[in-house]
């Protein structure tokens, strides 16, 4: 497991302070306030931490309520809302500086038999044929801000491969609202399914509400730009294993009232569909003025 990985593992895994009360702390990607998958994975790392282990996560809800702050850590307050016979039912609410920042329902199942039918993998090109996200960053470094330009050219806990042509965040063109890109994490990861769980639900987060402005020729970097996630759906529909290699296909099918919204789907690389996500987000421009 590479250190950038093994942190991101130590960050989710949370301090439990109380019987239903855990404390996370922050890391600072760059962009002042706490990365949305953050305390999506860590919201969820609470929730699996007060269900019985046979029984794993299959769905998650939850809306970003305000930003978090990098420099205070958060606190998760589970409410056990139910424990049925087959479903167990989480809600949870992160709060920072006594305010909430980001609530959670989750829901959790026995292992059950039953129906399958799934959407097709669409065809793609082996991630080894492929340049990373630093390679291609790379081209455009140089413009960033110091601390982003780090940021982006640094060792990351996800290993992420675009597919095909990925925008020049200065320079950007209009084009379809897709994306799909492989990602896996750096190193190998122990046999415990919630541990995937809630490292893909991390992972789940990145480049996605920013599909929804390719067919406008902005980027988060254009000036005047603010961008926010509003709310993140997920369902987790069969066992798998985020340090093997997951192709994750996201489109836009509709923006409007200075939202975005956009659909998610992860095929590991047998074709199986393991989990699919939505997300709406604010994609608010500003008028800039002379």
């Amino acid at each position: 497991m590479s250190i950038v990985l093994d942190e991101l593992v130590k960050l989710l895994a949370l301090e439990r302070i109380e019987e239903n009360l855990f404390r996370g702390q922050s890391q600072d990607l760059g962009w002042g306030t706490v990365f949305g998958g953050q305390v999506l994975g860590q919201a969820l790392s609470a929730a699996v931490q007060t269900v019985p282990s046979d029984r794993n996560v299959h769905s998650l809800h939850a809306y970003f309520l305000r930003p978090g702050r990098v420099d205070r850590p958060i606190v998760y307050d589970v409410d056990r809302i139910r424990d049925g016979s087959s479903f167990t039912t989480r809600r949870v609410v992160a709060i920072q500086s006594g305010q909430p920042i980001f609530n959670l329902a989750a829901s959790f199942q026995v292992m059950e038999d039953g129906f399958e039918h799934q959407d097709a993998m669409p065809e793609a090109p082996a991630p080894e044929s492929l340049p990373t996200e630093q390679e291609r960053a790379a081209s455009f470094a140089q413009r960033l801000p110091r601390m982003l330009r780090e940021r982006a050219l640094a060792d990351r806990p996800f290993e992420l491969r675009p597919v095909g042509l990925e925008e020049d965040p200065f320079l950007p063109s209009p084009r379809a609202p897709h994306r799909m890109i492989w990602l896996r994490t750096a190193g190998k990861l122990p046999d415990d399914p919630a541990l995937h769980a809630y490292l893909l639900a991390y992972a789940s987060d990145h480049g996605f509400v920013t599909t929804s402005l390719l067919p406008h020729g902005v980027t988060w970097l254009t000036p005047g730009m603010q961008v926010a996630s509003l709310d993140h759906v997920m369902w987790f529909h069969r066992p798998f294993r985020v340090d093997e290699w997951l192709l994750y296909v996201v489109d836009s099918p509709a923006a409007h009232g200075a939202r975005g919204l956009v659909r998610g789907r992860m095929f590991s690389r047998d074709g199986k569909l393991v989990a699919s996500c939505a997300q709406e987000g604010l994609i608010r421009q500003h008028v800039q003025r002379a």
